[in-house]
């Protein structure tokens, strides 16, 4: 597959889901099964529109069956399957139709709210309906087949995953709802973090945690919040923010470093460095707002870091508890406000230098 895009000045290459491999494999271990001849490359179509040439790897046969793989291109996209091979093995059954199981290496699914029901394995509804068309484009009428999906080395893979967090044990999830790997793709990621909050939310949670990375996830940890119900948010707080109040929860703790909060004092929602970084300009704002001189002002905009931007308004006479507490609430404000009133929010601000440093908003109870 050679089709690309162009992102951010890079030519990136896209790749194909592990639900076209899981097809792919199912199609053409189908085909070989009842066909009894073995080849080399099978075709498939894909949601996206994108017609697949795959090689097909692996093959096996025995009295009733055949397996076979296709490897997973992730493309561009830094992608922890990338690599693995995805396995069909087509057996023959009595009775007419298509059954389709997950086995080795492929999860299951142990909580309510994701798409897929609690039990059952972790082949997300656009794969499973790939596999099945596939399947009987080559199925001769009036024939059943078994398919069983595996992926050696998914178990150990899908730690490096959210399936963990989703309660999706014992392997990778078979996924993919165009059939195509977009690289570095943003709706992939929201996708993901929105089965965090659903998965809490099926679960009866009210109240969560919303970290933008490892440093307020440590900070809430360690105050004797369960982990379970922190999530990392990246720099999408905006989309998590409306997702909260979609899935109705009540509370949201927002805990993080004031290098990205501060860019949601200014009401800045998504706060990736390309959309904006304006972390400088808002420290020097805030501190003019302080009566700082023009010298400390200059200071704070040519500063490397919002850690950096505090020691110099602290050395400069303002008061940086007092200052702290005024870009917590700002944040506050803002948050409030983009969710119009419907979430309890409270902000936790925190400087590797300092530890906490400020907390505004609702007081949660938890």
């Amino acid at each position: 597959m050679e089709n690309f895009t162009y992102k951010r000045g890079k030519k990136l290459k896209y790749g194909y889901t592990t639900g076209s491999c899981a097809a792919a494999a199912s199609k053409a271990s189908t085909y070989m099964l009842f066909k009894k001849e073995k080849i080399d490359a099978i075709e498939i179509d894909t949601p996206k529109g994108w017609r697949l040439k795959l090689e097909v790897l692996d093959i096996t046969s025995g009295d009733g069956w055949v397996r076979c793989g296709i490897m997973k291109d992730g493309g561009d996209d830094p992608d922890v399957t990338h690599g693995l091979i995805i396995y069909s093995k087509a057996e023959v059954k009595e009775s007419e139709g298509i059954e389709v199981y997950g086995g080795e290496g492929v999860g299951v699914v142990t909580k309510p709210g994701l798409p897929v029901s609690p039990g059952k394995p972790a082949i997300n509804p656009v794969p499973m309906s790939m596999i099945l068309n596939e399947v009987r484009k080559v199925l001769p009428k009036g024939n059943g087949v078994k398919i069983t999906i595996s992926v050696p080395g998914g178990e150990t893979v899908a730690l490096k995953t959210f399936n963990p967090r989703l309660g999706i044990v014992g392997g990778i999830s078979i996924l993919g709802t165009t059939g195509i790997v977009e690289p570095m793709s943003e709706d992939a990621y929201k996708s993901s973090l929105e089965l965090e909050l659903s998965v809490l939310s099926a679960e009866g949670h009210k109240k969560v945690v919303f970290s933008p990375g490892n440093y307020g996830k440590e900070y809430v940890v360690k105050e004797g919040i369960d982990e379970k119900i922190v999530v990392s948010y990246g720099n999408f707080l905006g989309f998590m923010l409306e997702k909260a109040v979609e899935f109705g929860f009540t509370g949201v703790i927002l805990a993080g470093h004031i290098g990205k909060l501060i860019k949601v004092a200014a009401g800045i929602f998504n706060t990736h460095s390309h959309v904006a970084d304006a972390r400088a300009e808002i420290m020097a704002a805030y501190a003019a707002h302080f009566e700082a001189d023009r010298n400390t002002v200059d200071k704070v905009l040519n500063s490397n870091t919002t850690e950096e931007a505090l020691d110099i308004v602290e050395n400069s006479g303002i008061n940086v508890h007092h200052f702290s507490n005024f870009i917590a609430e700002r944040i506050y404000s803002k948050c409030k406000q983009y969710v119009y009133g419907k979430l309890d929010i409270e902000v936790h601000l925190i400087s590797l230098k300092r530890g906490i440093i400020a907390k505004a908003g609702d007081k949660i109870e938890w």
